[in-house]
């Protein structure tokens, strides 16, 4: 898993440059939010279950024909791999907000997952809408506990919510 500096770091290094003035802004930003992005982490860990189950619920109550008879939430057992997948993305979210970086997105979530969705019939539309519920979630606590600047929660779930979307072409 690589983080900001180390793809940094790796995309001069291709390349044969030096760091330039936009490589050093990014590092000082970087370092710079590192204490909030640290903070956040504990929040989350703290809060990542009660996160999980509020945003199922909210989520339910905006696509209820998801746990009606017939739907992908209807069964304990669909309801519960829901619950789980949420909380699935909520940790890797975590990860990639610490490491201001997607890459463990791409590697350990996204590659296949919308493949593997559509093979089960399990919709794509609600799964994003529960991951931008959860972004919410976490930025509202992150308020709530001082932290001002909670900009670079949007990066993980925004990269996932994008990569899961459907494509227009």
């Amino acid at each position: 898993m690589r983080d900001a500096v180390t793809s940094l770091i790796q995309n001069y290094d291709v390349t044969g440059r030096y760091f330039d003035r936009d490589a050093l802004d990014t590092l000082k930003s970087y370092f710079e939010s590192g204490v909030s992005r640290v903070q956040a982490a504990a929040i989350i860990n703290a809060n990542s279950s009660n996160v999980v189950k509020r945003a199922g619920s909210t989520l339910f109550e905006q696509v209820p024909e998801l746990i009606r008879p017939g739907g992908n939430a209807y069964t304990t057992r669909r309801y519960a791999a829901c619950l789980r997948d949420m909380d699935y993305y909520l940790r890797y979210a975590t990860y990639a907000l610490v490491a201001g970086n997607t890459d463990v997105l791409d590697e350990r979530v996204l590659q296949g997952l919308r493949e593997t969705y559509n093979s089960l019939s399990v919709p794509i539309g609600p799964t994003v809408m529960g991951i931008q519920i959860m972004k919410a979630m976490v930025k509202e606590m992150l308020a709530d506990a001082g932290i001002e600047n909670t900009a670079f929660v949007d990066q993980p779930f925004d990269h996932m919510t994008r990569e899961l979307s459907e494509v227009n072409i």
